[in-house]
């Protein structure tokens, strides 16, 4: 993907700017040059570049004369230069215009308009699968009559993402299929409605006035150009035609999974002040990407985006059998975990999509985390091999907690992997080795499991560490008061305190964070759902009498410390040979 390759430029450009002793002017033109060399190839607008270099230096001056009077001192060049950078890269997405946001309850009519192969049909399905997740009632209305198949294209995709759907083969008029397929919709009091027009360009005058019909038959509240990522600078002129007789509202950016250069959509936002909204990063009903201008950038510059993982995951989350995740919070309430549930776990991480683009979104992890040729389809065939192993599993296999696998002799003491593991290689086409890994992996999660469910685990400590707190945070800057600090200590069990001070700082930390996320959050106290944002290290210190860490995520040592602190292993990389393999089974 290319985009990452613009990413991995940019970042190698701001990472010799944080290895640089010395950030002078030097340092600065060198950075620019860089930067504006990597957006060139990428087939950004010329002036759009030389504008971006200009204002970055213009930016840097001034920052670094108020630094300097105010401070006396240049301690902070480094970041006032990476601000300019990151704060002229968001201005080049972001025209500075709010798009037009569908309300569920009234009817919401989207036109899409674009050049022919641009892939508006699947973005037209894309989009209604977007809206229907968020429980609106869509609708899709096919206007297409000038390409062979069109209607047929729309109704295999509509059919396959179970939405309704309008066409005509008989009827060749646009109009007249817009029209009656929108008011049938608004009757069926629908809450989107995407009309998919006829791809045309500039040259197409007839059908440039056939799309003007369009829009004044079916009057959209949002008209949507969906622009080829591949087609580089023609973009610029292409979208200045279509805003002239269409006046679209907003941008849909296809096909940026492959090699386009995407600079060409940069442009266009720049020439119309019309925003982005959505990205197409691959062919599936899935693969749409909502655009934000500064989480994109982040993420670009490998600082990641913490907001667009939370919205992926929710996502998830929505399109999963809510009964099973209600068993699933149940049984991890009462400390237990199975094969199965170990199974449903990876058919999530399958579903979630490029495990390279997840990787993206966690600050300080590149796209091209994954590394090397073929990384991705190898981290994804290890997880369908996993898959393939528990569906060759029977059901008390399943519903087991992997001991039913593992033979014992006359005093009790395991003595490896019995029959049953041999056959399921067999049946799965995968090897004993792989069967071994995958009964640790779900052991681990089965002890973590126990370690949060039951009387004393962190489930029920952290129930009774929010009642103790008694609501909202009561100190100053949403911190907790001291009553509240001090009602939490003495609510917390004292094995769980034993194993936080055990931790240490860090770890500490980071397990006090991970026991909120499980919770939801804490009302006020930054987990996800909680209003405000609590100091984690100053909640460390002020309940252990000093520690708490800067921030940040742990480094693998500590992670590795923290879980042997808490009992649970952590070996050096790698999977745990057979006596580790008991042990995390609880019977080493």
């Amino acid at each position: 993907m290319v985009l990452a390759d613009l990413g991995a430029r940019l970042h190698g450009a701001l990472n010799q700017l944080s290895r640089a002793s010395v950030v002078d002017d030097r340092v600065i033109d060198a950075l620019l040059k860089e930067l504006c060399a990597a957006l060139l190839e990428s087939d950004v607008n010329v002036k759009l570049v030389s504008q971006l270099r200009t204002k970055v230096k213009a930016k840097v001056k001034k920052s670094l004369e108020e630094a300097e009077k105010a401070a006396g001192r240049e301690a902070n060049k480094k970041n006032v230069v990476q601000k300019a950078v990151f704060d002229e890269l968001v201005a080049l997405v972001d025209p500075g215009v709010e798009p037009y946001k569908p309300v569920k309850g009234k009817t919401n009519v989207l036109m899409a308009v674009g050049i022919q192969g641009a892939g508006k049909t699947t973005t037209c399905t894309k989009l209604a699968v977007h809206y229907a997740r968020r429980g609106m009632k869509t609708g899709l209305v096919c206007a297409d009559t000038f390409r062979a198949g069109a209607f047929d294209q729309l109704k295999q995709n509509a059919t396959k993402a179970k939405i309704p759907f309008y066409g005509s083969y008989t009827e060749t008029d646009p109009v007249a299929i817009a029209s009656l397929g929108v008011e049938k919709f608004r009757k069926e009091r629908f809450d989107v409605i995407i009309v998919d027009t006829s791809g045309r360009h500039k040259q197409e005058s007839e059908l440039f006035e056939e799309m003007v019909a369009i829009s004044a038959a079916v009057r959209p509240d949002m008209t949507i150009m969906v622009l080829d990522a591949s087609i580089g600078q023609a973009a610029e002129a292409q979208s200045r035609a279509f805003k002239d007789s269409a006046d679209f509202g907003a941008i849909i950016v296809t096909k940026l999974d492959g090699h386009a250069k995407g600079g060409g959509a940069i442009s266009a936002v720049a020439v119309t002040k019309t925003p982005i909204i959505f990205l197409g990063t691959g062919e599936h009903l899935n693969d749409l990407e909502k655009f934000s201008p500064e989480p994109f950038i982040s993420k670009l510059l490998g600082m990641g985006d913490m907001q667009g993982l939370v919205e992926h995951m929710q996502d998830i989350a929505r399109s999963n059998d809510p009964d099973k995740q209600k068993d699933l919070a149940k049984k991890l309430e009462q400390g237990k975990f199975t094969i199965r549930d170990w199974k449903d776990q990876l058919s999530n991480i399958m579903s979630m999509g490029s495990l390279s683009k997840i990787a993206s979104m966690i600050p300080g992890m590149p796209a091209n985390m994954l590394g090397g040729e073929g990384g991705e389809e190898e981290a994804s065939s290890k997880l369908k091999r996993m898959i393939y192993i528990t569906d060759a599993m029977r059901q008390d296999e399943l519903d087991s907690d992997g001991l039913i696998f593992v033979s014992f002799d006359k005093a009790g003491n395991p003595i490896g992997l019995n029959r049953r593991a041999k056959r399921v290689a067999k049946g799965s086409g995968t090897s004993v080795r792989e069967v071994e890994e995958l009964l640790a992996q779900a052991r681990m999660m089965a002890g973590m499991a126990k370690q949060a469910g039951g009387a004393n685990g962190w489930m029920s400590a952290m129930q009774k560490m929010q009642a103790a707190a008694g609501g909202k945070p009561l100190g100053p800057n949403g911190q907790p008061s001291p009553a509240q600090i001090e009602a939490m200590r003495k609510a917390m069990p004292p094995e769980l305190m034993r194993k936080i001070r055990a931790a240490g700082p860090q770890g500490a930390q980071k397990m006090m964070q991970d026991m909120m996320g499980g919770m939801g959050g804490m009302p006020g106290m930054g987990g996800p759902g909680g209003a405000g944002g609590m100091d984690m290290g100053a909640m460390m210190r002020n309940m252990m009498g000093g520690g708490g860490g800067g921030g940040g995520m742990p480094d693998m040592s500590q992670m590795g410390e923290m879980m042997k602190n808490m009992g649970m292993g952590g070996g050096g990389g790698g999977m745990p040979d057979m006596s580790q393999l008991m042990k995390m089974m609880g019977r080493g």
